[in-house]
């Protein structure tokens, strides 16, 4: 997405509030987080406001998201060969538990709960794979036991244990297809890493075979080895004359879903816009891509989506997009900030520190909303990011211009649901937490949200680059375009235009988001809890950012207090004239291509961690019951019908369950 992940400490956005109060009315306190689950927790999302919504806006809605749920498997699929077959393996035994040893069934729950919130076994955080608490002979047991407990445990007789055969090494061998996404320099990428977007292939061999011209689907597709040599095997279902490919059955179901929904859109330009993307999952062809995308990022309808293959984390070259899919609605009350900074995008423009060559002259203002998630699946949900600014294209983005959104329930259900006490633990001094207290709310918002608006909007490439930077800087791309919208937010954060906006009123709010910038990259680092190096881009680029303040200027500090470790600014000016000199660099490296500078600063900087501080940092989050991330479970969308059959409403209810969730979603995309 370019998207903005949730941060380490979150504050919640602020709500409008009337100045008048007729009667006090009980409400019961909501109920955030459900469990917890090894390093993460479960928690449940609320979509305040979807019952204001029209009735052809809630149908609407309604469809999207089945579509959205419809295609959820591809990611999966996507994360890993086997990842498919051991989640059914799961689900058969938790769906028919009775006999299971508990020992067993419990380790059996939080193994297929943590697949669930990850889309697939391996850690979010981390990218590493995660192994059941129980031996591959008590889970063999337990899934002989649960088929016996009625007359389907399986599709055919011994069909469940010789998938589990089949998957037993992937699934318990910790070292076997150990880590998702392989960037650790002088490894083999592809070969290194275990995600299925190729298959028995080189980092060598598959830049070959691209640089011969023979990829003709580098957003979509499979690239595997065969008898006649290399093969891409396309995303699509097919239509049109054209074949169907990979994922054909699920991309079938999200199609059936985008044509009813397409009856209920907002008007015809949002028609239209479906219309596309309908095709474009048809034919899997990036022309009717990018036909999508530029009919979508002018689309402004109030209730809206995400869908399609879009983020290239999970790619070690920063091409293959992974399935995720996004439904939400426009809160209208909290959308000034966005709107503010979006009319204002060339005037930042003009001020960054990067060269004149590389600035946009007339910047378009990007649709800017704050909105509440209905649903998010695949790459988007259950670990849900903040912000997203799409579309990823810089083609796209430098002539059409992009949409931002700010996902406000979200960032109100991690607020709701983080334990009290960090900053006291983590600040450097009283000053600071009072700081935080006070302005970390409007910090918290004016960072995401020039982060997106700004930062992955802004810029333009040298007119001598071929082809999108991201083609450019394989394996780094995602980390510097990361930093880049982190820089940008820092850069504007103390710029005089906020105030005359009336967007902050002091320049403690500056400040406030300087300290949570840098004390989030030592407590970060709790999400890495073995091992001495970080694989998550969003993870990589803030620690760069901070590595290279620290190692270049005097503006950042490590202090011990009472033998605790605080990271502490020591000085803002310096820090945002070093904010400034590493963001013209980064854009430079962004706008030439320049790969081997993109490399030396993401390895210098932000490869490697401290694991002195890791484990400092382990034991003090320990107390406060912190987890490392978070799965939300979406509200769940309940059609009313009327006596013919046809849907009148739709409801929302709250499924308060991962479990449930998770065990209807396998029964819709099954």
């Amino acid at each position: 997405m370019r998207r903005s992940i949730a941060p380490l400490m979150i504050i919640i956005i602020s709500t409008s509030a009337s100045m008048t109060q007729t009667k006090k009315v009980y409400k019961p306190k909501r109920v955030y987080e459900l469990e917890k689950i090894g390093n993460a927790r479960a928690v449940q999302l609320y979509a305040d406001g979807f019952d204001s919504l029209t009735r052809r806006e809630k149908i609407f809605a309604y469809y999207m998201a089945q579509a959205a749920v419809a295609g959820r498997n591809i990611a999966i699929d996507q994360t890993n060969k086997y990842a498919l077959e051991i989640m059914s393996l799961c689900q058969e035994i938790l769906s028919r538990p009775d006999g299971v040893p508990a020992k067993t069934l419990k380790a059996i729950q939080e193994y297929t709960k943590l697949f669930w919130i990850n889309n697939g076994m391996y850690d979010y955080p981390t990218a590493r794979k995660f192994v059941p608490a129980c031996t591959p002979e008590e889970f063999e047991n337990a899934l002989s036991i649960a088929g016996k407990n009625n007359d389907r445990p399986c599709p055919e007789p011994g069909h469940c244990m010789e998938v589990f055969n089949k998957v037993r090494q992937a699934m318990f061998g910790p070292d076997f297809m150990a880590v998702v996404t392989d960037k650790t320099p002088g490894h083999d990428f592809i070969a290194g890493s275990a995600n299925n977007n190729y298959e028995g292939l080189t980092t060598a061999e598959v830049d070959a075979w691209t640089k011969a011209g023979n990829e003709k689907y580098p957003l979509n597709s499979k690239v595997i080895r065969n008898d006649g040599g290399i093969e891409e095997l396309v995303w699509r279902c097919g239509g049109y004359g054209v074949e169907p490919g990979l994922y054909a059955k699920e991309l079938g179901k999200v199609v059936e879903n985008l044509e009813k929904a397409k009856e209920y859109a907002a008007n015809e330009h949002q028609a239209r816009t479906i219309e596309l993307l309908i095709n474009y999952f048809k034919t899997g062809d990036p022309a009717d891509w990018e036909k999508f995308n530029i009919s979508w990022v002018k689309d402004s309808s109030n209730v809206d989506f995400i869908l399609g293959f879009i983020e290239v984390y999970m790619d070690p070259r920063g091409q293959k997009g992974k399935y995720e899919a996004v439904v939400y609605f426009t809160d209208r009350e909290q959308t000034a900030l966005m709107r503010k900074l979006a009319a204002n995008a060339q005037y930042f423009e003009d001020r960054a520190p990067w060269k004149d060559e590389f600035k946009k002259k007339d910047a378009k203002a990007p649709i800017a909303n704050v909105v509440n998630v209905i649903v998010e699946t695949g790459d988007a949900g259950p670990v849900s990011a903040i912000g997203i600014n799409l579309p990823n294209e810089q083609y796209i983005r430098q002539n059409y211009g992009s949409k931002s959104v700010l996902l406000h329930n979200v960032v109100a259900a991690y607020n709701a649901s983080e334990p009290r006490g960090l900053l006291e633990e983590f600040c450097f001094d009283t000053a600071e937490v009072r700081r935080a207290k006070k302005y970390g709310l409007a910090a918290d918002d004016l960072h995401t949200g020039m982060h997106e608006v700004l930062g992955h909007a802004s810029g333009k490439v040298s007119d001598s680059l071929n082809g999108d930077p991201a083609d450019h800087l394989p394996g780094y791309y995602s980390t510097l375009e990361e930093a880049r919208a982190d820089l940008v937010a820092l850069w504007n954060a103390f710029d005089p235009k906020l105030k005359r906006l009336k967007m902050v009123a002091t320049d403690d709010v500056g400040k406030a988001m300087y300290d949570a910038y840098v004390r989030n990259v030592f407590l970060q680092l709790r999400r890495v809890p073995s091992g001495d190096q970080l694989e998550e881009d969003h993870m990589k680029n803030r620690q760069m950012v901070v590595n290279y303040i620290m190692q270049n200027s005097d503006a950042i500090e490590t202090v011990s207090k009472y033998g605790k470790t605080r990271f502490h600014v020591a000085d803002y000016k310096k820090m945002h004239g070093m904010v400034g000199q590493l963001l013209a660099e980064v854009m430079r490296i962004k706008a030439e291509g320049d790969l081997a500078a993109g490399k030396n600063l993401v390895d210098t900087y932000g490869l490697k961690i401290d694991t002195r501080w890791r484990d400092e940092v382990l034991k003090r989050v320990k107390k406060l019951k912190l987890t490392a991330y978070t799965g939300f479970v979406m509200p769940d969308l309940k059609p009313v019908y009327d006596k013919k059959g046809k849907i009148v409403d739709v409801k929302l209810e709250y499924p308060m369950s991962l479990t449930k969730q998770m065990l209807q979603y396998a029964q819709a995309g099954s």
